[in-house]
Parts: C-alpha cells; structure tokens; sequence
C-alpha cells in the first residue's frame, strides 16, 4: 500500500460522502462532485473518514490506491474551500475582461479571442492583465486554465503571452551580431 493511501481522509462537517453504485459522491457548501471508484479499490466510510484499502494483494490491485485518495481529497477540498488559479497577460496591448460566463482577450492578434467559461468556473479580472478562475473541481480547473494559456504560451525570448502566476519562464539569449 502506498504512504498516501495509508492515510485516511477526514470528513469536515457540513460534507456527506455516499457510496453508492460504485459512485463517490461528496456533497458540501460549494457543490457537488462524483467520481467512478476503481473496482480493485475498497472505500470505508465511518466515524467523519473515508480510508482506503486494496481488494487483493497484486501490484496492479494496489497500484491506484494514492491516486483514489488524492482525488476523493480534492473532492473534500473543493466543496468546502475551493480552488483557484491565478493568470497573468505579459505583453504589450495584452487585456482580459470578463462579461457574464465569457471570457474576452485580446492577446496580439487581429481579432479579440471570446473564450466562454464552462459550467462550475468562474473568472474575475482584478486587473486588465490578471485573471483568477475558481471552481470547486480542481481538474475542471486545470483543464480551463490550460485552454486559456494555450491561446498564447508565454515566449522564452521577451517572457509575452499568458503564464500561470507561480509560473518561471526560462529566456533565452537574444541572437549576438
């Protein structure tokens, strides 16, 4: 078993989580989130924690016992804090506004870029050249940052596009005459 498995989740108040045809299920003050449970795993729920245990002895029935634990911890996370994930616009002209569940930005090319926001994100643009997305489902999260990020990956020789806040861009030398 892995050291992340061995330790069990603990269930804040104010989170029900059911297990329920093979379904994880976890309700909270920011949402509701449902994952398929492996069928090599086993979840117990009792006394406010969901541990996790191995349906056999092989490697490959224990294999996904950390990655089970993980995501049913970023599920207990999301419904009662949240995530969020900070972008920055480096460049010249490079703006962000936010009108409804849209996204408009306007990144260096001929045409603003109209981005729409799925269901269970939001976004703000506390500046211009910032956007902070939040969600309860932190792989939704991810997913939606990494499509707007895509529409102009910062360069390494000025540092211009859009890059995640935590994000360090390695420059590279400008060519010598």
């Amino acid at each position: 078993m892995s050291r992340i498995a061995r330790i069990p989740v603990l269930i804040p108040k104010g989170v029900t989580v059911t297990l329920a045809n093979n379904q994880c299920e976890v309700k909270g003050p920011k949402g509701h989130l449902s994952l398929p449970v492996h069928d090599k795993v086993n979840l117990l729920i009792d006394a406010g924690q969901v541990s996790f245990a191995s349906a056999g002895k092989s490697i490959a029935e224990r294999v996904s016992l950390g990655t089970m634990r993980s995501h049913v911890n970023n599920m207990i996370i999301g419904v009662t804090t949240g995530f969020q994930r900070k972008l920055d616009l480096v460049g010249v002209g490079y703006r962000a506004k936010v009108a409804g569940s849209v996204l408009n930005l306007s990144v260096g090319y001929s045409h603003p870029v109209e981005y729409k926001l799925p269901e269970g994100v939001t976004a703000e643009t506390p500046t211009q050249t910032e956007i902070l997305l939040k969600s309860h489902d932190k792989q939704l999260l991810g997913q939606v940052s990494s499509e707007i990020r895509a529409f102009r990956p910062p360069e390494p020789y000025k540092g211009k596009g859009i890059k995640y806040s935590d994000e360090k861009v390695v420059r590279k030398e400008a060519k010598k005459k």
